[in-house]
């Protein structure tokens, strides 16, 4: 009973500590998604301010862009996976690389070819286990990233997109597979098709008695969609990525507390049970030495 009684004991040990580990990651988690829900919140002016800019330019010019150009039969496109470098942070990952999957099946049921390209290192590991073929991957900023990551990734995808049919890495459509950050408790997946361009304001929309302003586009309407369009597509990336971020926080911080509850539920279990144990093994010593007591008793009567 000894030995039992000293593993629930060593049991009791790593689970504290393993709460104390917990509980770190849960507050680390806890502070920095702050930052997180700061950032995309600054970096929702800009993007609301570029995407009316470039609404203007597609409303009032009649340019053809290459960017906003729709093949009649597109043949392939590009997916944008993007998921955390690190784990322990529940079904965040797996719930994007779910998503990516269905998107992944609806377009090969369209008949097309698909070319992926890969954010965080838990979408790369994922492909690397099941040997299937990506691009290009990014990894190391799932928590932190920076305007030059999503000007890099937004590059690599504009790069892809403007290349003819039949040269090497050319797509006809490009797909995001993201989180969106609703709240500290709901964080949904969801999959956006960022080219051919289809400018959407959605929430931000202006109201149905708000004026328009006039635009008049200097040198032209092309050179501005050329000088804004990139930077719209990048600036879509970059708000994907911290709104990934914040969300990748949020489901860390709400995963690190359920370990760290269910830590305590297991010490207390254990502590009930050592003590049980303890119990136990107490009154089999005492039942064995009154045992002993009445038999000496009984063979000293017998001799007497």
């Amino acid at each position: 009973m000894a030995v039992s009684l000293r593993e629930y004991r060593a049991r009791i040990k790593s689970t504290e500590s393993m709460k104390k580990i917990t509980r770190a990651m849960e507050l680390i988690a806890a502070s920095r998604i702050i930052k997180a829900q700061q950032r995309a919140k600054a970096a929702a002016p800009y993007a609301r301010e570029l995407t009316r800019a470039v609404s203007a330019v597609a409303t009032f010019s009649n340019v053809d862009h290459p960017l906003t150009r729709e093949e009649e039969n597109p043949r392939k496109a590009a997916v944008l996976v993007i998921t955390s470098d690190r784990g322990l942070a529940g079904a965040y990952s797996s719930s994007v690389i779910k998503e990516a999957e269905r998107l992944t099946e609806r377009l090969q049921a369209e008949g097309k070819e698909l070319d992926f390209y890969l954010a965080g290192r838990k979408a790369e590991a994922y492909f690397k286990f099941r040997g299937r073929d990506y691009v290009q991957a990014w990894t190391g900023f799932s928590d932190q990233p920076d305007y030059e990551h999503a000007a890099e990734i937004g590059k690599a995808l504009i790069d892809a997109f403007l290349k003819e049919q039949g040269e090497d890495g050319d797509v006809d459509e490009v797909h995001v597979v993201s989180t969106r950050f609703r709240s500290m408790l709901v964080q949904e997946p969801v999959a956006v098709r960022l080219l051919p361009l289809e400018v959407v304001e959605g929430e931000e929309a202006p109201e149905a008695d708000e004026l328009l302003p006039l635009y008049e586009f200097e040198p032209s309407a092309e050179a501005v969609l050329d000088g804004l369009l990139p930077q719209y597509v990048q600036s879509r990336i970059f708000y994907s990525l911290l709104q990934a971020a914040a969300s990748e926080l949020a489901a860390r911080q709400k995963a690190m507390k359920a370990a760290t509850d269910n830590a305590s539920e297991l010490i207390k279990k254990l502590t009930r049970v050592a003590n049980q144990a303890r119990q136990a093994g107490i009154t089999q010593e005492i039942s064995e030495i009154v045992g002993g007591v009445n038999a000496l008793a009984d063979a000293q009567a017998a001799n007497d």
